[in-house]
């Protein structure tokens, strides 16, 4: 077997991301396919959408995007066949400064992001909910601040501007998501595909895989070998959809304030 392929960053980059892996308890490696080549992908990968789970996203900020300023995202979903959840996400982080309590907390995870040109490092505190939750709040039948537990409302206050509260956010969003885990033909893993509808008509079609650190650099190497033998654009403008999709609804927001 031939060793795992180096990814193409400096020296500098590569020792600061061997020193996030390092304190990381997973690695997901991501890759955006470009909007012109959405349809050729998914055939070239067979993903199938009536396989696909549907979801919706929304986040909570406020219009001129506060909480993202300082890396903090705020963030709940609708899962269809399953309960809601929430998650507060720091971002970015280092492994070694986070608090020793917070690591051993079962709802509590540091995540390294890889995709192609650069890496970034969060830390995140989630919850689940009944299937009614988010649509609650949405309908303003229930205080947004009641979808998140004491400990996550502990790690806002922490990290969130000083005298904004949850419920001092609005909802931007929901967004609609389209979501298949499947282990494609010729490759020995489970691959996720997202695609994300935003109310503009743009799309992002996300491709992803998570491993543990220890195997991230073999599995980089191996998926990239999958994705360009299928025709995949590995060279394409990243786009994140986390970001897009603030900065969408946060014009919005804007507009109707």
């Amino acid at each position: 077997m031939s060793p795992p392929e180096v990814p193409p960053f400096s020296a500098e980059q590569l020792s600061e991301l061997l020193g996030l892996l390092e304190g990381a308890d997973s690695v997901e490696l991501k890759l955006t396919v470009p909007e012109s080549d959405h349809r050729s992908a998914m055939a070239s990968l067979q993903l199938d959408p009536l396989d696909a789970q549907i979801r919706q996203v929304v986040f909570f900020d406020t219009p001129d995007l506060a909480l993202n300023q300082v890396g903090l995202i705020v963030r709940a979903r609708r899962i269809q066949g399953r309960g809601d959840d929430s998650v507060v996400k720091l971002r970015p982080v280092r492994p070694g400064d986070l608090p020793p309590k917070l690591r051993t907390s079962p709802n509590f995870g540091v995540e390294v992001d890889a995709m192609p040109g650069g890496f970034v490092c969060s830390a995140s505190l989630k919850a689940k909910w009944d299937s009614a939750a988010v649509r609650q709040v949405l309908a303003g039948a229930r205080a947004i601040r009641k979808l998140f537990t004491k400990e996550q409302r502990a790690f806002y206050a922490a990290h969130a501007p000083e005298g904004l509260a949850l419920d001092d956010l609005v909802p931007l969003g929901p967004i609609n998501i389209l979501k298949l885990a499947y282990i494609p033909e010729g490759f020995a893993r489970r691959l996720v595909a997202e695609l994300w509808f935003y109310p503009d008509g743009s799309r992002i079609l996300e491709l992803s895989d998570k491993t543990r650190p220890a195997a991230a650099f073999q599995l980089a190497a191996e998926t990239k070998a999958f994705l360009a033998d299928r025709g995949v654009d590995l060279s394409g403008e990243q786009q994140t959809k986390t970001r897009t999709a603030l900065e969408y609804f946060s014009k919005v927001a804007q507009a109707q304030a």
